[in-house]
């Protein structure tokens, strides 16, 4: 029996860099800056994630793919421009996680379900063109290593939305109203930073589970609708 290298979880940050976004790249980036720094104080939870980072306008640039964040000295600078094709940014994941699932075991890891985040800040402007793809993308009877998607939405992204997007109701949420974006998305980031860290010592004790945090400042969006 070929020896294992141990278990990881792939984690996605999924964000809109549509143009609307544009005042608060500096927010997003420090962001990632800072679960960055906070990631490589934690070298045990590092070391069971493989981070990648996406982001979606009209269409969809891998900024950051399956990076064991130790090993990185900077994270990517995010951009805005154009409209939030969700269809794109859900078909790249489709095409993306089975083979960074299938890249890892054949590495010799054990893969635990991918996560997803996903951030946006308006409506999708593809319309309801993504719901198939992304019906595709979480059926786990069609897609093997079908993702748990955390959803968070801020400025003009609507609650019903994000419990579209979401895979679980409990995993969908939404900035209260009268937010400012920037605070939002440095608070979803700090959920995000505190999810990776204690998702990534869960697996490494032997008792993985995905561990969710709700970003300071957001309500579950099942009470918003």
């Amino acid at each position: 029996m070929a020896e294992t290298h141990g278990q990881l979880l792939p984690v996605y940050v999924l964000a809109d860099e549509s143009g609307s976004m544009a005042p608060h790249v500096g927010d997003l980036n420090a962001g990632l800056s800072s679960l960055h720094r906070a990631l490589l104080g934690e070298p045990m939870a590092a070391a069971k994630v493989r981070f990648s980072v996406i982001g979606f306008n009209n269409s969809v640039t891998e900024h950051l793919i399956l990076a064991d964040l130790r090993a990185e000295s900077e994270l990517p600078h995010l951009s805005a421009r154009g409209g939030t094709s969700y269809q794109a940014a859900f078909q790249a994941l489709l095409r993306r996680i089975p083979q960074d699932v299938d890249t890892l075991k054949s590495q010799g890891y054990r893969v635990h379900r991918p996560a997803v985040f996903f951030l946006s800040d308006g409506q999708p402007t593809d319309g309801g063109a993504w719901v198939a793809v992304h019906r595709e993308l979480t059926d786990r009877s069609v897609t093997k290593a079908a993702p748990n998607i955390v959803a968070c939405g801020i400025g003009q992204a609507e609650a019903e939305t994000m419990l579209s997007v979401a895979t679980s109701s409990d995993f969908a949420f939404i900035s209260v109203p009268g937010a400012q974006l920037g605070d939002s998305i440095a608070k979803f980031f700090t959920a995000l930073t505190k999810s990776v860290v204690q998702s990534g010592n869960a697996v490494a004790s032997g008792t993985p589970e995905l561990v969710v945090e709700r970003p300071e400042g957001f309500r579950m969006a099942i009470d918003e609708v």
